[in-house]
């Protein structure tokens, strides 16, 4: 497929850039006293992204600073997870200003994460493209994301810091999962559970264990059908203490596949067109980066792009 057939979407999971980035970088304020490293930072990941992607569309994603509709599924849903500091929660307010000044879109919706928005706007995007290819990728530090990967969708993830970025297609997904597909690493929670975010998964059933029972049987739907004898494809490959396990706490893992899964459909006005990438003011920009005291990122701005 020639180059100008395909167009890239590039999606911004905000949240986690912020947060990676305020841990990631020494403490940097202006000359007021404000805290802006998680905005600088913000700033280095999204120019690295520009320039390796050159993208036509760019959309950025927040979480609503509301519970979503998960603690009404599981109250302790992210009870355990600390509460950020002040310092960098006062920073997504001036990332999305960045944000406007770029003229790049912000979403995001009551009772929904980040992670339901991104699901939603790459399914819509590759419902309204026009044209034959749209790729999209993902800028996130959280591998919760990867399920989203398939053959149209790619993850750029920070492992560290944020200048460690690697790119997750559906071959990186297998090797990192011991062979498993993207599409099942949300089965692979349901099973396996996600102590980072307070879901309990099975008791007793480890990664090893989660891994060697979705390769075999596919997905939690079709492996307790095996157990429930309405499917006995893979019923030679379920141990009886897993079985047992399995069995006594059905419930747990249908929860935790709840509380896993990226929301793809939500309510929300997106339009495609509405992401184009590029038409912005540089004065406005300059004027922004300035503010903020970030004179040495100012280079880094690429050139606005002409209204057609």
């Amino acid at each position: 497929m020639e180059a100008k057939e395909r167009k890239r979407l590039l999606i911004l999971d905000c949240n986690s850039i912020i947060h990676r980035a305020y841990h990631a970088l020494p403490p940097l304020t202006t000359a007021n006293g404000e805290v802006v490293n998680a905005v600088y930072g913000f700033l280095l990941v999204f120019f690295k992204a520009l320039n390796d992607f050159s993208p036509d569309y760019i959309a950025a994603a927040f979480d609503f600073p509301a519970p979503s509709f998960r603690q009404k599924v599981f109250k302790p849903y992210k009870a355990k997870r600390p509460s950020a500091p002040p310092e960098l929660y006062s920073q997504i307010p001036k990332t999305k200003e960045v944000l406007c000044a770029f003229k790049v879109p912000v979403f995001e919706k009551e009772g929904f994460e980040a992670d339901d928005i991104i699901g939603t706007v790459a399914r819509f995007a590759q419902k309204q493209q026009v044209l034959p290819f749209l790729e999209t990728i993902i800028v996130s530090g959280d591998k919760d994301m990867l399920q989203l990967v398939d053959k149209n969708t790619k993850v750029y993830l920070l492992r560290k810091g944020v200048k460690d970025i690697i790119i997750y297609e559906e071959k990186q997904v297998r090797q990192a999962f011991g062979g498993l597909e993207p599409r099942q690493l949300l089965d692979y929670k349901a099973l396996r559970g996600d102590p980072s975010d307070n879901i309990p998964g099975v008791t007793g059933i480890g990664e090893k264990t989660a891994t060697e029972l979705l390769l075999s049987c596919g997905d939690v739907e079709r492996l307790y059908a095996t157990l429930e004898g309405r499917d006995l494809a893979c019923a030679d490959k379920i141990k009886p203490k897993t079985k047992e396990l399995l069995l006594r706490y059905k419930e747990q893992a249908m929860i935790s596949r709840q509380l896993a899964a990226i929301t793809k459909d939500i309510p929300l006005d997106f339009k495609l067109e509405d992401c184009r990438w590029g038409f912005y003011s540089t004065e406005e920009v300059y004027k922004t980066l300035k503010a903020m005291e970030f004179s040495s990122l100012l280079a880094r701005v690429p050139e606005p792009k002409q209204k057609e």
